[in-house]
C-alpha cells in the first residue's frame, strides 16, 4: 500500500536490493537513518566511471582526465544548486558529515576560539557535533554548552535564548535528530545566533533525504551532510559554507590540490573550495552522488513528503497496539523515524530475532548516547523509513515484534 499520490511499487522496481530474500523471508529495510539503499542508475553511474573515464582530475591534460575533472565539478554545481548555495566555491567535497564538522572545528575554531568563549550545541547531538567541539575546547579553553529538551524529545527554546549569549562563538546544532526524528527549529535558533554575532553549523545529514533545504534561505555559516544518507555512496559528504567565510578559514590539512605554489620556505594556498580539499579525493563518489541527487531531484517531493508522513503516522498507530511498547521521542514535528522499547526487553535481542525474520532495523545508542541518557535507557530500536518502504512492511515488522516478545518473555 502507498499513500494516494505516491506510486512506491513503481519506485521500488529502481532499487535492486530490496528484491531479495534475507533469512528466507522477504527483505525489510528499515535504517535508512543509518544509510540509504541506493537506485540502479546511482550503481550504474559508479560502473561507468570505472568503466569509462576512471582518471586523476585537475592535474592531467589527457582526455580521461578531463572527462573526470569535468563530471567532478559538475557534480559541485548539482550540489550547489541542491542547497541553493550562491557559488560553487562555496561547495567542499569531504569524507562525510563527520569530516565536515571537523574541518570546521579544526580550522575554525583552532583558530578563533580563546579561553572563556562559549560554544553551543543541542542535547540531542549525533557524536559527530559533540567530540569535535569537545576537542576543540580542550585547545582552545572554550566551554560547551548545551540546550536542554524535554520528554517528548523537543529542545526548550526558552533555555535556548539563555545559553546564547555575548560569549557565545558557535551555535552548531543538528537539523533533525537521527536518534528520535526530531525536526529542530533551526530557524529560531539562528536568529538567536545572529543576535548575538555567533558562527552557526548545522548538522544536515537527516534532514536532507527527507525535505529541501535553502542554505541562503536560512543564512546559516556552515551546513554539512552525507552522500550516503541521500542515495549516493559512502565516504562522501558535503560542507557548504559562506564564501567569505571560507576565504578567511586556513586550511586543515595540507597536500595535493590545495596549493597554489611550495618552496621549502614557505607554501601559499589555493582558494576555496581547494583549499580544503587536500590529496587525490573520492573522485567516482562525488561523481556518482550527484546521479543520486538526480534521482532525488526528479521525484514529486510533496508527494514524497505525503507518503513518509503516511508512513510515520501508520507505524505509530500499528505500535501502540503492542503491550508494554514505548515510543522514545514523540515531538510534534518529525521525520518519517520512531525510536521505541518493549519493557523488559534489550533491544538487542529483540533486533537479532527481527533479522531472523528479514527485517532490518537500528538497535542501541545511535551514536547519541548523551540522548540514551536523558531517557534513562541503554539503547532504542530504530525504524527510519525512506520513500521506498510500505505499509505492508511496517505490518510485518509488527507482526516479528509480537513474535519476538512472546519468544523473549
Amino acid at each position: 500500500m502507498s499513500s494516494s499520490l505516491f506510486d512506491v511499487a513503481l519506485i521500488r522496481k529502481d532499487f535492486p536490493i530490496l528484491h531479495q530474500e534475507v533469512n528466507g523471508s522477504p527483505l525489510v529495510y528499515f535504517d535508512n537513518g543509518a544509510t540509504s539503499q541506493k537506485p540502479q542508475q546511482v550503481i550504474d553511474a559508479m560502473v561507468k566511471y570505472y568503466s569509462t573515464y576512471n582518471a586523476n582530475i585537475h592535474r592531467g591534460v589527457h582526455h580521461l582526465s578531463q572527462v573526470a575533472t569535468s563530471a567532478y565539478e559538475q557534480a559541485r554545481e548539482e550540489v550547489r544548486a541542491f542547497l541553493n548555495a550562491r557559488k560553487t566555491e562555496e561547495i567542499i567535497f569531504t569524507r562525510g558529515t563527520t569530516e565536515g564538522i571537523n574541518l570546521v572545528a579544526q580550522s575554525w575554531g583552532r583558530n578563533y576560539l580563546k579561553p572563556g568563549d562559549e560554544i553551543v550545541v543541542t542535547a540531542m547531538e549525533h557524536h559527530a557535533n559533540i567530540v569535535p567541539w569537545q576537542l576543540v575546547c580542550e585547545q582552545t579553553g572554550a566551554i560547551l554548552k548545551v540546550i536542554p529538551m524535554d520528554q517528548n524529545g523537543e529542545l526548550i527554546l526558552e533555555e535556548a535564548e539563555k545559553l546564547i549569549g555575548l560569549r557565545t562563538r558557535m551555535v552548531s546544532i543538528i537539523h533533525v535528530s537521527n536518534a528520535l526524528g526530531t525536526i529542530n527549529p533551526v530557524r529560531q535558533i539562528l536568529e538567536m545566533a545572529r543576535k548575538s554575532g555567533a558562527m552557526t553549523l548545522i548538522d544536515g545529514a537527516q534532514a536532507v533525504p527527507h525535505f529541501s533545504v535553502d542554505v541562503q534561505e536560512l543564512d546559516c555559516d556552515f551546513y554539512v551532510f552525507s552522500a550516503h544518507k541521500i542515495l549516493g555512496p559512502t565516504g562522501v559528504g558535503i560542507l557548504y559554507g559562506k564564501q567569505q567565510l571560507l576565504d578567511q578559514l586556513p586550511p586543515w590539512q595540507g597536500g595535493g590540490d590545495m596549493i597554489r605554489t611550495v618552496t621549502f620556505e614557505k607554501t601559499t594556498y589555493n582558494d576555496s573550495p581547494l583549499k580544503f580539499e587536500a590529496g587525490t579525493p573520492n573522485i567516482s563518489g562525488v561523481i556518482v552522488m550527484a546521479e543520486g541527487i538526480r534521482y532525488w531531484n526528479a521525484l514529486d517531493h510533496a508527494a514524497v513528503q505525503e507518503h513518509e508522513q503516511h508512513l510515520l503516522t501508520y507505524a505509530t498507530g500499528r505500535l501502540k497496539e503492542i503491550n508494554g511498547l514505548k515510543i522514545i521521542g514523540e515531538a510534534r514535528e518529525k521525520v518519517a523515524v520512531i525510536s521505541f522499547i518493549i519493557e523488559g526487553l534489550h533491544p538487542y535481542d529483540i533486533g537479532f530475532i527481527l533479522d531472523k525474520k528479514g527485517i532490518a532495523l537500528r538497535t542501541g545508542h545511535h551514536c547519541a548516547q548523551p540522548v540514551m541518557e536523558f531517557f534513562g535507557i541503554p539503547g532504542t530500536l530504530r525504524a527510519s523509513f525512506s520513500f521506498y518502504n510500505t505499509t505492508t512492511e511496517i505490518d510485518h515488522m509488527v507482526d516479528a515484534l509480537l513474535v519476538a516478545q512472546r519468544m523473549l518473555q
